[in-house]
């Protein structure tokens, strides 16, 4: 039987509201449990799909920074 996670998450979360969605993100850092990394690739996935190419720059920076530090 093949399980797709990726729909799974997306159903999880779907309709959610900023709030949720941020505690979602801040819930699954905070916990540091590897079983969360998935729904935040998930999330990320979303939010680069809906971002323009700026906002893509912005993060691939901010990303290489943080792995700098």
């Amino acid at each position: 039987m093949s399980f797709n996670l990726r729909g799974a998450i997306l159903a999880n979360v779907q309709g959610s509201s900023e709030d949720q969605v941020e505690a979602t993100i801040t819930d699954a850092m905070a916990s540091g449990e590897e079983k969360m990394l998935p729904g935040l690739g998930v999330l990320f996935e979303v939010y680069w799909r809906n971002a323009d190419e700026n906002q893509k720059q912005q993060m691939v920076t901010q990303i290489t920074n943080g792995l700098q530090r």
